[in-house]
C-alpha cells in the first residue's frame, strides 16, 4: 500500500523527545518510522536525536533503538543486520535503519558509510542534515554552506563564515553504485514520505539524505521551520533528486533523476536574510552562492539528463 497523508499511521514511534522546538531532525525520524514501521531496527550515533532520544528512563523510540560510538553508525547498522540475518528469526518487514546528522556522515562516519555501501549490506541509512555539528554546539561540518556562522567559523568586520562549499554527499554516494540514494527535505514531506518507501522496499544498501533545518543553529522562529524547509529546495540551494544503481538499472553506471527542475529558482537574499547565520555576509557573498548554485544546477541538468 502506497503511504501517503491518508493512509500513514496514526501510530507513533518517535515521541516524547527533548528535541528543540521545530527540528526538523525529530521530523525526519518521526515521519520515517511510520514509514518503516513498528519492526524497524534503529542505530543513532552521538548527535542531536541521540542526545534528545535517549533520555532514561523516557526512551522516545517505539521501536528497537540503540545508540552507537559516533563514527560507527554504518557499521553497527551492518552487524545488527548480520546479526537479525544469523538469528533466522526477524520479521519479513524489518529494516535495518541509521539516523546520523551532517557530522556524523559526511566527517566522522563517511569511512564506515562506504563500507558498508562497498559490502552492499541490507541497511538504510538516513542522514538529517542541519548543516552543522548541532548537538554540541554549532561548529562547521563538511556540509556547512559557504557563507554561514558557526562557533568555528564565526562572522565579522573581517570574518565572512564558513569558507568553503558543501561536500556533495549525494554524489560520493552514488560513486560507489550504491543500489539506491536520493535527497529529501522536511519542507517537501510527501516526497521524503515515498522516498523512504521506496527504499524500504529495496535490498542492499539505500541512503538518503534529507535537509532538515535546525531553528537555534540557522537563527530564525522555529515556527518557520517548515516554510525554511521548502525555501532552501525553492531557492535551488538544495535539491529533489534520486539515484538508482546498476542493480536496479541494469546499467554500468546507474542513472540520475531531478523530482523537481523549476524553470525558476525562487530570490536566494529573503532565504539567507531571514537566517541569522548569515546576517553579515555582504552583497560579494551572496553572488559567490548564487554562483555556487547555479554551477551546481548547470552540473547536474547537464549530466544528469
Amino acid at each position: 500500500m502506497t503511504v501517503n497523508a491518508r493512509t500513514i499511521t496514526d501510530e507513533e514511534f518517535f515521541y516524547g523527545h527533548k528535541a528543540c522546538p521545530g527540528c526538523g531532525g525529530a521530523l525526519a525520524v518521526r515521519q520515517a518510522l511510520k514509514v518503516l514501521g513498528p519492526h524497524a531496527v534503529a542505530a543513532l550515533p552521538a548527535g542531536c536525536m541521540s542526545a534528545t532520544g535517549f533520555n532514561f528512563p523516557q526512551l522516545a523510540f517505539g521501536n528497537n533503538a540503540m545508540i552507537t560510538p559516533f563514527a560507527a553508525t554504518a557499521a553497527v547498522l551492518s552487524g545488527i543486520e548480520a546479526g537479525l540475518r544469523a538469528q533466522g528469526a526477524a520479521p519479513e518487514d524489518v529494516t535495518v535503519v541509521g539516523f546520523a546528522g551532517d557530522g556524523g556522515t559526511a566527517d566522522i562516519g563517511l569511512q564506515a558509510l562506504s563500507g558498508a555501501i562497498d559490502r552492499n549490506d541490507d541497511v538504510l541509512y538516513i542522514c538529517y542534515d542541519n548543516e552543522a555539528y548541532m548537538n554540541t554546539g554549532i561548529q562547521k561540518s563538511s556540509l556547512t554552506p559557504f557563507g554561514a556562522s558557526t562557533t568555528t567559523t564565526p562572522t565579522g568586520k573581517r570574518e565572512h563564515g564558513c569558507l568553503t562549499q558543501k561536500k556533495s554527499l549525494f554524489d560520493i554516494v552514488a560513486a560507489h553504485r550504491i543500489p539506491y540514494a536520493a535527497t529529501a527535505s522536511v519542507g517537501y514531506l510527501n516526497d521524503f514520505t515515498k522516498k523512504v518507501e521506496r527504499a524500504r522496499d529495496i535490498k542492499g544498501t539505500r541512503f538518503i539524505h534529507v535537509m532538515a533545518p535546525c531553528p537555534v543553529g540557522w537563527g530564525f522562529p522555529s515556527a518557520d521551520m517548515v516554510d525554511v524547509a521548502k525555501e532552501v529546495v525553492d531557492t535551488g540551494l538544495w535539491y529533489l533528486a534520486e539515484y538508482e544503481g546498476p542493480a536496479l538499472t541494469g546499467t554500468p553506471g546507474g542513472a540520475f533523476r531531478l523530482n523537481r527542475d523549476p524553470k525558476q529558482f525562487k530570490p536566494i537574499e529573503p532565504y539567507l536574510r531571514r537566517q541569522g547565520r548569515f546576517s553579515a555576509d555582504d552583497g560579494a557573498d551572496l553572488a559567490l552562492i548564487e554562483r555556487a548554485r547555479d554551477e551546481r544546477w548547470s552540473y547536474m541538468r547537464e549530466t544528469w539528463g
